[in-house]
């Protein structure tokens, strides 16, 4: 599927600002879609929006239908009659600068314990019927989720193979017994998805009457703990005692000895096969119903992926296994009709990942900060191909500016000869490289856009703690960015409300 030529930021709603710790849903969101339209930016890129557990990371979910409640705006919930104004005057003093999650998240169960409490009563009347609606509509993953989440509550946290036997193996009458005797709290976990998506359809709308479409993010793999897993272990390689027999990750490179071990569970193909990619086509229209283009990360992975053994500590001794390929996106396709995606398509390259990814017509992604290797790196906007999405960084690289700071000096040296430039102004030498590109379509992150350096980077692969956590102050978001954003945007043709109109 082609894009429009256009440009977006990337930044996630946790890194929004405002008082209760962690960005979320609510007023700064709304102002965030107006300084974005008023750069004359057509996309908001964001990570997945799914809710998150251990390590806090998005690409980690209990569920990859779900929403992150702690995205849950209290005012919003004030605004619906859920809470009342001393329910948010005792706020603690969080910092403003990063999210301190353990805090954060209590705080915000709290809240919306406190607003579930009112729902159940008077208060949640003219509520009500959309509440049952919502619930009817997501029925399909909302119910295991929510009898999941309530029971990984009742046992203490622990991963779903080591609760009792009978729950882990989804015993009929084990789970029964647990919906009558968790009822609440079952009911507490469906309240939060209703208040998540209700505020997100409500931002969404926003965005689309400021001609602003959003990316999202849809992780190639889900997480062992998760509903998905609990819900469906047919469709995953799992032992009899639910635990992974084998895992993703990928082999040893230049960077590490001894590869990445992510962990996932890997997909019985054989079995989405046989039912259609049900599951699949299920995943990929709900993600759509959140955004309206999806990045698909770690494209690579659907034409061969890297399989270890599950009892494996790292991922040295694995084995590339065939994946999906055409016939995943054949079936997408019949079911869903144009696929509005893009394939995170970094990393270890083949020839034949690039043919699946061009049969079915989807950009890759080209990312400014890794093409100063040689004068023939691809990821050159000189080397740009229409059909792609250029980037200056992404999430997982560091701002420009600590970027340039670290780079070997050959890079540098090729970056000042490219660019012409003396390294001063690094961040909006990149945004100008990817907005001037051929690709169709430009996103840059904001921390590069407010010029920032390597304490605002969001997350860095491998550390174990530190990252997510980054977010913007209102004071930053200047009006001497947002109209230098704007005129960049204006000179290589990406504000489509700029363009004149066809002749008759």
């Amino acid at each position: 599927m082609s894009f429009p030529r256009r440009s977006g930021v990337l930044l996630h709603p946790t890194s929004l600002p405002g008082p209760y710790g962690i960005g979320d849903l609510g007023p700064a969101a709304r102002r965030w879609l107006d300084w974005l339209a008023s750069a004359r930016q057509s996309l908001w890129q964001v990570l997945p929006l799914g809710p998150t557990g251990f390590g806090d990371s998005p690409y980690q979910s209990f569920c990859s239908f779900a929403g992150n409640p702690y995205l849950v705006s209290p005012e919003g919930l004030l605004e619906e009659g859920l809470l009342e104004p001393a329910d948010l005057e005792a706020t603690p003093r969080f910092p403003a600068a990063r999210v301190d999650f353990g805090p954060v998240i209590a705080f915000k169960l709290r809240l919306l314990d406190r607003a579930f409490e009112r729902f159940s009563g008077p208060a949640g009347d003219p509520l009500r019927a959309a509440h049952d609606d919502f619930a009817r509509a997501h029925a399909h993953w909302l119910d295991d989720f929510a009898l999941f989440m309530a029971l990984k509550e009742a046992h203490g946290g622990r991963p779903w193979p080591e609760w009792d036997a009978a729950l882990a193996r989804r015993e009929p009458a084990a789970l029964a017994a647990a919906r009558a005797r968790l009822g609440r709290e079952v009911a507490v976990q469906r309240f939060r998805q209703f208040a998540f998506f209700r505020q997100w359809s409500a931002l969404r709308a926003r965005a689309r009457e400021r001609g602003i479409d959003i990316v999202g993010d849809l992780p190639i793999f889900v997480a062992h703990d998760s509903s998905d897993v609990w819900a469906h272990p047919q469709l995953f390689h799992l032992d009899g005692t639910g635990r992974p027999t084998v895992v993703a990750g990928v082999p040893p490179d230049y960077f590490s000895a001894t590869g990445q071990l992510w962990g996932n569970p890997l997909y019985r193909w054989e079995a989405h096969a046989a039912e259609g990619f049900a599951w699949w086509i299920a995943r990929v229209r709900a993600t759509l119903e959140l955004v309206d283009v999806v990045r698909l990360d770690h494209f690579r992975g659907f034409e061969a992926y890297w399989e270890v053994p599950g009892d494996a500590p790292t991922a040295e001794h694995g084995r590339w296994v065939e994946g999906p390929g055409d016939a995943l996106f054949d079936a997408l396709r019949e079911a869903l009709g144009g696929l509005p995606l893009i394939a995170e398509d970094l990393g270890v390259v083949t020839p034949a990942m690039e043919a699946l990814r061009d049969r079915h017509g989807l950009p890759g992604m080209r990312v400014i900060q890794f093409a100063f290797g040689s004068p023939q790196d691809p990821f050159l906007p000189h080397h740009h191909v229409r059909n792609a999405v250029v980037y200056s960084g992404t999430h997982d690289n560091d701002t420009a500016r600590g970027w340039y700071a670290t780079a070997p000096e050959a890079e540098r040296d090729l970056y000042r000869r490219y660019t012409g430039r003396d390294g001063s102004d690094v961040a909006w030498d990149l945004i100008r490289l990817a907005l001037s590109s051929v690709a169709d379509t430009a996103v840059v992150p904001l921390q590069d856009v407010l010029d920032l350096g390597p304490e605002a980077r969001m997350n860095l692969p491998g550390r174990p703690s530190g990252n997510w956590g980054w977010r913007f102050e209102d004071a930053q978001l200047t009006d001497a960015a947002r109209a230098r954003l704007a005129d960049l945007t204006l000179v290589y043709d990406r504000a489509p409300d700029a363009r004149p109109a066809p002749a008759a």
